[in-house]
């Protein structure tokens, strides 16, 4: 008989702040060694029931709770959060947030020192952990000089080394590159079949999480839960279109083609989908395809040309950077966790300066202008939002561009006004920054830069931490924005979906190099490209292969200009 090690039974929570519960009628059982997948759009009370297991509910966020929840048959409210994190063991979405110590070993080994451990011993436990985890020889390194995927191994490190019997990942993906995110989950499944914990992961991006089996996924939806299910009922039903959550690409192709998606062929991988009855109505579909025309390119407005640049000397980050932008565009710069794409950003808006070449805007070099004379022209949305936040109020906050270019308090009420409801923020105008969540703030300073109109924006990871429906709403914006202002966009993203849905073209680096210049589909369907840059052949590629489609890159662009049409013309498929 499978033992419980989480019960929820008619659980409900309120937050001391809200009106309504976020939690509401919870009846949920997970079993020992159970993978499960929490998926919802955001405000559906995935994280607030996280942070009931992981003791952050009720002694970090105040509220009043009604039902029974039980950790291992233990009351949480009487094992305090101390005795919590001896059980649960939580790796955050923002790693940065985690960290406690000076170096790599440090930080692993904190909780064995706050238990007072011999320190023959605690080494032996450090030493193990890091090999688990592979930073064995990154031990005397600062956790924050890592790369995203190194920082989310640290995170975890610090609390694997507790043997903790729950392990519970919050968004694991948001801040990773393709490859590093496929690595990712490969990594928690194997710690996963290795220790026999019981793994809990909450997380947007439903298709990117399935490249490795997980037992159940709960679906949640206004703080109660839709669907307790396994992958392939999942994907076989119209749940995931009900909630705003983004299905597969390889189901969302087949269901254009016609194809009807049911448990028993095995939906939940692209590599376990039985295919034989479906191949000749994908064929059928791909062989209709009608090109979509491209428009001819208009002029250049944004020129790089020999950019190089690095922190130290004799260290290169960039190396001979050459690309240009036309106005109009909308384009992304992809590359792995590392890769020079931030510094890049930094670097057009005058965040630092070049050791060679030229950047060129309009054809008027930007190599004099000083940053404020930049941000006149240009935007930028950095990565983190705790980078950018200034002000404690959420409205103050959007609105302190206009303030200091001296605007009327009329129009500064209409334009923020206007872009938080773009951005999906109206409900929060008089929210403390501080009660926002991770993604929320990351829509505050988006919301900070589109309310100025600049000429071109720069988007560092825009989507990362949004549900599909905001994910959806603002690309949507964006792509108004691009095609009736002629806003210039470019794009520095992890998400290989807003490549092929949003972006002509794409800009790739390596190494602090450009290793290609070209469509979405040419990239995404190109092996050495992907290897060199650490990204990921999509489903679609895939899909096309197993189906004996021979030209992989023509199939990913008719699915990418089929899908546009569909999307640009408020119509919908029948699923």
């Amino acid at each position: 008989m499978r033992k419980a090690v989480i019960e929820f039974k008619n659980f409900s929570f309120k937050y001391r702040v809200q009106k309504l519960p976020s939690l509401s009628d919870i009846n949920l059982t997970i079993y020992e060694g159970e993978k499960v997948l929490i998926v919802g759009p955001s405000g559906s009370g995935k994280s607030t029931l996280a942070n009931c297991i992981n003791g952050l509910v009720p002694f970090s966020y105040a509220g009043v709770t009604e039902g029974d929840l039980r950790i291992k048959d233990q009351n949480p409210a009487e094992l305090g959060i101390f005795g919590l994190s001896k059980l649960v063991g939580t790796v955050l979405q923002d790693t940065d947030g985690q960290f406690v110590g000076l170096t790599v070993a440090e930080d692993i080994a904190f909780s064995l020192e706050n238990d007072c451990m011999e320190q023959s011993e605690m080494l032996g436990r450090v030493a193990e952990t890091a090999g688990i985890v592979e930073l064995t020889q990154y031990m005397g390194h600062s956790p924050q000089a890592l790369s995203g995927g190194q920082k989310q191994r640290v995170s975890l490190g610090g609390v694997l080394v507790d043997n903790v019997d729950i392990l519970l990942f919050d968004e694991p993906l948001a801040n990773l590159d393709p490859a590093t995110g496929k690595y990712a989950m490969e990594l928690i499944d194997r710690i996963h079949r290795d220790s026999k914990a019981t793994i809990l992961i909450v997380e947007h991006r439903l298709e990117d999480v399935l490249h490795c089996s997980v037992d159940r996924v709960i679906v949640m939806t206004e703080g109660r839960i839709v669907a307790d299910t396994v992958p392939s009922e999942l994907l076989s039903s119209d749940i995931l279109k009900k909630t705003g959550i983004r299905e597969p690409l390889y189901i969302t192709s087949l269901k254009y083609a016609g194809c009807d998606i049911s448990a028993s062929i095995h939906p939940e991988h692209i590599n376990s989908i039985v295919l034989e009855d479906l191949k000749d109505k994908l064929v059928k579909w791909h062989e209709n395809n009608i090109p979509e025309l491209n428009e001819p390119q208009s002029s250049k407005i944004l020129e790089l040309k020999n950019i190089s640049f690095g922190y130290e000397k004799n260290r290169q980050v960039l190396t001979d950077i050459n690309f240009d932008i036309y106005k109009g565009e909308m384009v992304g710069l992809v590359g792995q966790n590392g890769a020079g794409k931030s510094t890049l950003s930094k670097i057009i808006c005058g965040f630092e300066k070049t050791s060679a070449g030229t950047i060129s805007l309009n054809g008027k070099s930007l190599d004099t202008d000083s940053i404020a004379e930049r941000a006149q022209k240009i935007g930028l949305v950095m990565q983190n939002p705790n980078h950018m936040l200034s002000k404690p109020m959420l409205f103050d906050e959007v609105a302190l561009g206009l303030v200091t270019r001296g605007k009327s308090k009329e129009e500064i009420d209409g334009r923020v006004f206007d872009v938080l409801k773009i951005c999906g923020l109206y409900e929060f105008r008089n929210w403390p920054i501080s009660a926002l969540s991770y993604g929320q703030k990351k829509r505050v300073t988006i919301a900070s830069i589109l309310v100025l109109n600049p000429e071109v924006i720069i988007l560092d990871e825009p989507t990362a931490g949004q549900d599909f429906r905001h994910y959806t709403e603002f690309m949507e914006f964006l792509l108004k924005l691009n095609r009736e202002r002629g806003t210039t966009i470019l794009m520095i993203t992890h998400d290989m979906h807003l490549l092929l849905e949003y972006t002509e073209r794409s800009v790739v680096l390596a190494g602090g190099r450009v290793i290609a210049d070209a469509r979405p589909a040419s990239i995404l369907t190109n092996d050495e490209i992907i290897n060199k840059a650490s990204l990921k052949r999509t489903s679609l590629y895939e899909l096309a292969m197993r189906t004996g489609i021979k030209d992989s890159r023509a199939f990913v662009q008719h699915f990418i200009d089929y899908d546009r049409r569909i999307r640009s013309n408020g119509t919908d498929v029948k699923l």
